[in-house]
């Protein structure tokens, strides 16, 4: 048996760095930047410490395009490195200096980089790379690595006058891109938009007004062109935040959104460190699914992603903001994420602080709460069909809407329709509406006898129904064209009809021959009092519930309407009109008359059908 070890050939490493390191191309800037970021901020510590007594200066960062000669430059004035320091750092993948530097100064740093392979990003795009470096340590001289991009690399002192690192890429044809100004730009907003050293990208003109009345002018003027915003609001205290500085921050996150309706600002540092804002947009009658990366990922301030599908639950998704931890590291991928326990952990906590933060704001100002419910209570409900511990804390809060206007919550709304709306079998049954215009007529039959209706009319609203229903057991829920007024909430209340068995018999008759070629309807027979409609179509609840369903899931059962056409045998204009009539012609007319307008109560007339009823009706006023 032979024994041996494997060996890994030093060439294959810049193809797979090429390839396999990070999953887009334009990962490099935020790298480098974030290495330039994290050298100056070694220096800063020091500094602190007392261990380098210079002067700090200007510690800008400047990214410098040169589109003629084909490189990108990143430039720093931060700790610099010494010959050995390159050797060290730069000759050996994975030798993170930060890594050391955090070991040692762990409790000051605020080092961005854990690993050492961001540096190598560079080879992403570049065919050679250049680091100009000189230490801060005033012994050590400048020197000049440089590497196409192979195990081999070239290393000698050179001239710099200043401390700091330069970086400088030759950019090969894959990275060409790169070197349009406007692209780069966009990808410095989005990889360094809140980093927590100025970065600088050459030059701008800003025009000011000097002078005042008839004498002002304005007049242009060129200043350094600043990329981010190091102090970002979501690293500040609370305690000295004012509700403008929210919103002003909101605006800069979302030029052309509207203004937020209230927001959360985390900020934890056990059992892990989290900052960030999430805001609340409106929602009012959106779709389920939410606006895709909305919510942005920083890991101390340097972008990480803006899709935290595996981070966030789904109802969370609707929300804005920004979310930093630096538990999260730079080089996530999803199923790191999926099974990251830090990541599970934040999952948590953020879910209860929006929840808490909703019972705050009902708790504090319920009339305010109430106003803005329509806009965003989508969210509460499908954070609620969701998310069990979500739900839990939830019924306290969530509102439903009655057709009046008036906002209850679960609890109150059960309170107050017990005594009118319990039926024989002391089931509680809550009534509501999903088109309060369409459903007009059933609405008003049902609040004349006392009833209350809620409006139930968001797309969501059909899973939110039977997610109440799985969960509480003492009500179910009934739309108001799910049956006739009387069985809408059955008291086991009967009402005699005033047609015999045959005048009833011949009435059927002819309704049966009216509606015999509309596929799904079954005709019913029912004596209701004289002031409700001769005819009514209702949609028993749990066959449209289960039509919909299906649709939903793209089924097709042929199961067409599955309503009930019911006929009012108490309704006087069959016993004093239709029934004494002597011309079968205009007895089929008033019949065909009488279930269109039932069906134009259900929305259910249109195309071809609904012109012929309506110029039906127009012969007739002539």
């Amino acid at each position: 048996m032979e024994k041996g070890n494997i060996s890994v050939q030093t060439e294959n490493i810049f193809p797979i760095i090429k390839k396999f390191l990070y999953s887009e191309q334009e990962i490099f800037l935020r790298e480098l930047v974030s290495n330039a970021v994290d050298a100056t901020n070694k220096l800063k510590v020091l500094s602190n410490k007392g261990e380098f007594k210079g002067e700090l200066g200007d510690l800008t960062i400047d990214i410098i395009l040169s589109k003629e000669d084909k490189t990108i430059t990143i430039r720093d004035r931060g700790i610099g490195m010494s010959a050995e320091e390159v050797k060290k750092y730069l000759n050996q993948v994975a030798f993170s200096s930060a890594s050391e530097f955090l070991e040692k100064y762990k409790e000051d740093s605020g080092i961005i980089g854990h690993f050492g392979l961001g540096f190598y990003s560079a080879f992403m795009v570049a065919e050679k790379v250049e680091v100009v470096t000189r230490s801060y340590k005033e012994k050590e001289s400048a020197v000049i690595w440089s590497c196409t991009g192979d195990p081999s690399y070239t290393l000698e002192e050179t001239e710099k006058d200043d401390r700091g690192t330069d970086i400088i890429l030759h950019i090969g044809e894959d990275g060409e891109e790169y070197l349009e100004k406007d692209t780069l730009e966009k990808l410095l907003y989005k990889y360094c938009g809140f980093l927590p050293i100025p970065i600088r990208f050459g030059k701008k003109e800003e025009q000011e007004t000097v002078g005042e009345g008839e004498d002002a002018k304005t007049i242009t003027k060129e200043v350094d062109h600043i990329i981010n915003n190091p102090n970002p609001l979501w690293k500040k205290n609370p305690n000295d935040i004012e509700d403008k500085d929210y919103t002003d921050f909101y605006s800069e996150l979302y030029p052309f959104g509207q203004p937020p309706l209230f927001w959360i600002h985390l900020n934890i540092d056990y059992p892990f460190n989290l900052n960030g804002i999430l805001y609340f947009p409106r929602l009012e009658n959106a779709m389920v699914e939410p606006e895709k990366n909305k919510i942005k990922l920083y890991s101390n301030q340097v972008y990480v992603t803006d899709d935290v599908s595996n981070i966030l639950p789904p109802f969370l998704m609707h929300l804005h903001g920004v979310i930093d931890s630096p538990d999260i590291p730079l080089n996530v991928s999803r199923s790191y994420l999926q099974g990251d326990q830090n990541v599970r952990k934040i999952t948590g906590y953020i879910t209860k602080k929006v929840a808490d933060k909703l019972k705050e704001l009902f708790n504090a100002d319920r009339k305010e709460f109430e106003s803005k419910w329509d806009q965003f209570g989508i969210f509460v409900k499908y954070g609620m069909i969701t998310e069990e511990k979500f739900y839990d804390k939830a019924l306290s809060f969530a509102l439903l809407k009655n057709t009046e206007g008036k906002y209850h919550t679960l609890e109150e709304h059960k309170t107050e329709t017990k005594e009118t709306q319990t039926d024989k079998n002391d089931m509680l049954t809550l009534l509501y509406a999903s088109n309060v215009k369409g459903q007009n007529s059933f609405i008003k039959s049902a609040t004349d006898r006392g009833y209350q209706v809620l409006v139930m009319d968001q797309v969501i609203d059909n899973h939110f129904v039977q997610h109440l229903e799985h969960k509480n057991s003492d009500f179910r829920f009934k739309r108001v064209d799910a049956d006739t007024i009387d069985n809408l909430i059955d008291k086991d209340e009967k009402i005699d009809s005033v047609l015999d068995e045959k005048e009833e018999a011949r009435l059927k008759e002819m309704f049966e021959e009216e509606i015999k070629s509309n596929s799904g309807l079954n005709l019913e027979m029912k004596a209701l009092t004289p002031n409700d409609k001769p005819v009514v179509i209702v949609r028993p609840e749990f066959l449209r519930r289960m039509q919909e369903m299906q649709a939903m899931q793209g089924v097709n059962t042929g199961m067409g309407d599955m309503s009930n056409v019911v006929v009012n045998t108490n309704h006087p204009i069959f016993s004093q009109k239709l029934l004494k009539m002597r011309s079968a012609e205009k007895k089929k007319q008033l019949v065909q008359t009488l279930f269109d307008l039932a069906r134009l109560n259900q929305n259910m007339l249109t195309g071809e059908e609904l012109d012929n009823f309506v110029n039906r009706n127009l012969e007739l006023l002539q």
